[in-house]
């Protein structure tokens, strides 16, 4: 049994060119990436990003749709809308999965969507739509429900999920046990750590609260053979080029050994 790619999502690097962030990751060690869908024309076009991957002698593992607030514009508003541009390109730039966030709880059509027309496009372009498990905002002690998928329960019926390891944080699900819960349809996991105040910190592995490291272990004792994606906010170490180099290849090294059963210590 193969053990799971590591790959660095480049959500880390948000506003910066496609194009040095893969140079930065092939010169870190990474030989997989994930490519986030931003306002950046080279994360848009299938063509440059074939040409950038085969440059560096990476692989593009999942491309991210652009799901969140600050690329609501790109590609339309409709969520069907940006599926379907984004399996084209994932297509068209040989890249075998989609990853998106699942519907707001007022997105109805969506969700019906998902669930009856979306195997159809997977059957017809051949690449995987995977959803993401979401968290509940907090106002004060209270949860406020927006995506409809929060509840692990429904995501029942979607065949494709992506696991986040911050998100399950702050919605305080065991990691392990989502991990049994999704089970075979557990085809990608967003890797970060948890500050533990109930929002989403995405923080390097190993700073926060969360068992990062048996959590791995438990992963790459499975079935999975997906990709581990580390997806961690950077921002504020950004202007410390050495120490981000430092760090990514830390993070690469740690989550290896821990996926083959060594130690990251």
């Amino acid at each position: 049994m193969s053990e799971p790619s590591v790959a660095l999502s480049t959500a880390a690097f948000f506003a910066r060119p496609l194009a040095d962030t893969l140079a930065l990751a092939a010169d870190c060690g990474y030989r997989c990436i994930e490519v986030m869908v931003t306002k950046d024309p080279a994360s848009q076009d299938p063509r440059e990003m074939r040409r950038l991957a085969d440059a560096h002698d990476i692989e593009i593992r999942a491309l991210h749709a652009p799901a969140l607030l600050l690329t609501r514009s790109v590609w339309g508003a409709d969520p069907i809308g940006k599926i379907d541009m984004a399996t084209r390109v994932a297509k068209a730039a040989g890249i075998p999965l989609v990853v998106t966030h699942p519907p707001y709880r007022w997105q109805r059509a969506y969700r019906r969507w998902l669930l009856d027309s979306l195997p159809d496009v997977e059957e017809r372009t051949g690449v995987i739509v995977a959803i993401e498990n979401m968290f509940p905002l907090h106002v004060g002690s209270r949860p406020l429900m927006f995506h409809a998928d929060q509840d692990l329960d429904q995501l029942a019926g979607l065949p494709h999920l992506v696991l986040d390891t911050s998100h399950a944080a702050v919605a305080r699900h065991d990691l392990d046990a989502v991990r049994e819960l999704f089970g075979a349809r557990l085809r990608h996991v967003h890797l970060s750590d948890n500050a533990g105040r109930g929002w989403d910190s995405h923080l390097p592995p190993g700073e926060g609260v969360l068992d990062i490291e048996g959590f791995l272990r438990g992963l790459g004792a499975s079935d999975f053979t997906g990709t581990v994606s580390i997806e961690v906010d950077l921002r504020k170490r950004l202007a410390d080029p050495d120490g981000v180099r430092s760090l990514l290849i830390s993070m690469r090294e740690r989550t290896e050994a821990a996926l083959g059963n060594g130690s990251i210590s």
